[in-house]
């Protein structure tokens, strides 16, 4: 079993599968009031470079679930803000808990906490990928289609790293996913080539419509991210079309569900009427952010499967 969760494409399909099965029974003990203390006495280092209102939430109320603790550390008032080299951070921190999940903008900086840590680290959120959100999103699937099998996916909007971790997990499961970015805004183009070895079946257009076309799951995000934001002009102009709205979701297959990874900017990438609409999982996506990173924390952090 992989040490760390810092993208989809480190882990096999079984891997992740076994991911899945542990986070169902997990939810379903949580909504019955059964206790799952698989992480009595163990803690979670939290590490924050970003805002986050659904990562920071679902792992402190994953780990108190489990029975174990979370640290909320901002980058800004710890010794990283103020220049600790990671490698000195990831060993002290490695004598302290038990696990560490970041939210920071680079991947290579994940990477290297990763490398110098021994105990697990989980990516919250990085500018490059996204995978504990991706793995909350095709769990909601699962629980709204019975199988994220043989399932047509479509992703609308800025190639960012929600699009990058749609391609590394089609490139992981084997389903059918067309992305559709306006021209300068396509995927990271490693994660792009990597896929396309692996032989994923993706197709890439900058029509939203060929995206949408039959689709069983639409998906979409922000036009602009985090530190995007003196661009919002200028992304506003060239994402006009990429919007999922009714028209678009008429296109898709009759029972088609819609997704969204929040904070969503009504009226830009997606309309009020969508995210309303019967169509919309939102929020149960929203709230399998818990139930999903508790079952990868179970897995990392020594937790025993729930009998």
């Amino acid at each position: 079993m992989n040490k760390d969760f810092l993208c989809l494409s480190d882990w096999t399909r079984e891997e992740l599968e076994a991911i899945f099965s542990l986070c169902h029974d997990l939810k379903a003990k949580a909504k019955t009031g059964t206790p799952h203390h698989l992480l009595k006495g163990k803690t979670l280092a939290m590490i924050f470079e970003k805002s986050s209102t659904r990562t920071r939430i679902s792992f402190e109320v994953g780990m108190f679930q489990l029975g174990g603790h979370a640290l909320f550390l901002h980058s800004g008032t710890t010794q990283m803000g103020r220049g600790e080299p990671i490698k000195d951070t990831a060993r002290v921190m490695s004598g302290y808990c038990d696990g560490i999940m970041i939210r920071t903008y680079s991947q290579a900086a994940i990477e290297e906490l990763a490398q110098w840590s021994t105990i697990p680290v989980i990516n919250g959120l990085t500018d490059l990928y996204h995978p504990c959100q991706i793995m909350a999103d095709l769990f909601t699937v699962i629980e709204h289609k019975q199988t994220y099998r043989n399932l047509k996916y479509c992703w609308i909007g800025d190639g960012n790293n929600m699009a990058n971790s749609w391609i590394n997990a089609a490139s992981v499961f084997g389903f059918e996913l067309r992305v559709a970015t306006p021209k300068g805004y396509e995927p990271d183009a490693e994660v792009v080539a990597r896929a396309a070895k692996a032989g994923a079946r993706i197709l890439y257009t900058n029509d939203p419509a060929q995206a949408a076309s039959g689709a069983d799951v639409l998906n979409t995000d922000v036009w602009a991210s985090m530190g995007q934001e003196r661009e919002q002009q200028e992304r506003e102009r060239a994402f006009a079309g990429y919007q999922i709205n009714d028209k678009l979701v008429d296109l898709a297959a009759d029972d088609c569900v819609v997704m969204h990874c929040l904070p969503a900017h009504r009226g830009e990438e997606i309309t009020d009427s969508v995210i309303e609409s019967k169509h919309s999982i939102i929020f149960a996506e929203a709230e399998n952010r818990l139930h999903v990173q508790k079952a990868i924390m179970a897995t990392l952090m020594e937790g025993k499967p729930c009998s």
